[in-house]
């Protein structure tokens, strides 16, 4: 069963999950616009007051596939549904970070800047005992996601009313022409927050980011 909780009481969950020095796996699902970023930031930054490196975040926007892909493929406009993500080489790196060696691993970094994923961007190290993995799709119940939660600890899900996704996404896209940016929300972003918020499997926690 979900429970709701507020942020000083996740923390609290959190702190002890690597009490017996084990590494864990926390993830963050919500739809675009829903804060997942700024929690596992504010997560990562206390965790890591009194002992740095002791946590990391994971990212899942890094395994976009690259725009030289989907173009071709008729999918640039729907960058961030489902299908425009490497799931594969998403879960092997989970694979990766949840085996008890704890050996290095390079992980994608995606730079907004140039819409692009940096490949072995960021290395998460051996210190490194709870990662924080954020992403749209984390819990999606559809074949090929669904076996990530194999890999989760704990989870938690954002819940921000619909209404209040549109109007921050559409401040995401303020820069550019309203006309662009409309285009961008109604036809991409709130119909990839709809699908999160309709067909993601019950988190072990759930926080309000209205």
């Amino acid at each position: 069963m979900t429970e709701s909780i507020e942020f000083e009481a996740l923390l609290r969950r959190l702190e002890g999950l690597d009490a017996d020095n084990r590494r864990c796996l926390v993830a963050i699902a919500g739809a675009p616009g829903s804060g997942k970023s700024t929690l596992a930031d504010r997560i990562v930054a206390r965790l890591n007051t009194e002992e740095p490196a002791r946590a990391a975040i994971l990212p899942m926007d890094g395994f976009h596939y690259d725009n030289l892909y989907l173009e071709p493929r008729g999918l640039l406009f729907r960058k961030g549904a489902p299908e425009t993500f490497d799931i594969a080489g998403f879960q092997t790196a989970l694979s990766r970070l949840a085996d008890k060696s704890r050996n290095p691993v390079a992980v994608p970094v995606f730079d907004r800047s140039i819409d692009i994923a940096r490949a072995g961007a960021r290395i998460i190290g051996p210190e490194t005992r709870i990662i924080i993995v954020e992403g749209n799709y984390l819990l999606l119940d559809r074949t090929g996601w669904r076996e990530l939660r194999a890999y989760f600890d704990s989870s938690v899900f954002l819940d921000v009313p619909v209404e209040v996704l549109q109007r921050r996404l559409l401040d995401r896209w303020a820069s550019t022409p309203p006309e662009l940016a409309a285009r961008q929300v109604e036809g991409n972003d709130l119909p990839n927050a709809r699908l999160v918020i309709s067909c993601s499997a019950p988190a072990d926690f759930c926080m309000s980011n209205a």
